[in-house]
């Protein structure tokens, strides 16, 4: 069986393409001939995950982590003014 599914027979034989995909690997789902989806077993989401994903000692040795970052600030009503006559 392909690794591409069309959305209607990946709604129908939902099943049968999560086996696939748990078997064989991940699964693409089109729609209207455009590949929109993928069904990746979920071990292998989350090493994806993980490796998109810098740790901190990666974070604080890139030169962007040196740069100041200013985040932006809520702006607050100012009241009225009150007078004391």
């Amino acid at each position: 069986m392909s690794n591409i599914w069309q959305v209607q027979d990946a709604k129908a034989r939902f099943s049968e393409m999560l086996e696939t995909s748990l078997a064989d690997g991940p699964q693409i789902v089109t729609k209207r001939g455009v590949e929109t989806a993928v069904l990746v077993p979920i071990e292998q989401w989350r090493r994806l995950q993980q490796l998109s994903r810098p740790s901190l000692k990666e974070l604080l040795l890139t030169p962007e982590a040196r740069t100041e970052v200013v985040l932006p600030r809520r702006e607050y009503r100012s009241r009225p003014t009150v007078s004391f006559e």
